[in-house]
């Protein structure tokens, strides 16, 4: 058990360590956020009615932290499809290194670089005008529901990453990642989408997400959305980590 924690450790300052040397990633990462949010911001949301009689930066920037997530975990689905390339993971399994603590590694970098991106976003926001409402338990439970997202996209992304070929084919998860809160109410109400698009824009599992941060950094009643926003999140995670698990192994036939 020492073991398996000092390995993982090992791992969780390599894969930082990698990131520190990638800045043009890791600018982007967090520039694209902070880009997106401005435009529709000042080009689009002069147009936009929110329907529920919010200002548009308030309404956007819930959608816009979540759209951090999926930039950051490009990189991490890069970073273990190269890891798989290279002969490096047989170097680890010589040193009695396990996948377990390589994978670990990348998820815990792909959450601190996440979390890194947040704050900016968050900060961003608030210069432009974004004013949250929320009480000492809408904070945490924010919080929560952000680190519970970013960990089940960051497993995600590992499990993708050894699913692809290569570090380019892994890339392609951040368009993926990039265009899933376009389909829900990240950045225009569901409402006024094409009704045929209504049933996935709501029952996608961004939405409880971000409808749960603007309800409760807002200071208004949540329902049951966080509750549903957690299990998808944790759905995600077990399943993730669960095909991660076996993908390796089976890399390392």
């Amino acid at each position: 058990m020492a073991d398996a924690l000092t390995h993982s450790a090992t791992m969780v300052g390599r894969s930082v360590r990698l990131s520190s040397r990638n800045p043009d990633a890791v600018i982007t990462a967090l520039a694209l956020p902070v880009l997106l949010m401005l435009v529709f911001v000042y080009l689009f949301g002069g147009a936009i009615d929110t329907g529920g009689g919010w200002r548009y930066v308030d309404y956007v920037a819930p959608g816009v932290l979540v759209l951090c997530a999926g930039f950051g975990a490009g990189t991490t689905a890069m970073s273990v499809a190269d890891d798989m390339k290279g002969a490096v993971i047989d170097r680890f399994r010589s040193l009695d290194v396990g996948g377990t603590a390589v994978l670990t590694g990348h998820v815990a970098a792909s959450v601190v670089r996440n979390l890194a991106a947040t704050v900016l976003v968050f900060a961003v926001a608030f210069a432009i005008g974004f004013r949250p409402d929320a009480g000492p338990g809408g904070w945490l439970a924010s919080a929560g529901i952000l680190l519970a997202v970013i960990t089940a996209i960051s497993w995600l992304a590992a499990a993708v990453g050894l699913l692809a070929n290569s570090p380019e084919a892994a890339g392609g998860f951040t368009f993926f990642l990039a265009f899933l809160p376009y389909p829900s109410s990240a950045f225009v109400p569901v409402d006024s989408m094409p009704g045929w698009l209504h049933g996935f824009a709501e029952h996608q599992p961004l939405t409880p997400v971000i409808e749960s941060l603007r309800s409760l950094l807002l200071g208004q009643p949540a329902g049951s959305s966080p509750w549903e926003a957690l299990a998808w999140c944790a759905a995600l995670t077990v399943g993730s980590m669960a095909a991660a698990a076996v993908l390796f192994r089976r890399r390392m036939r």
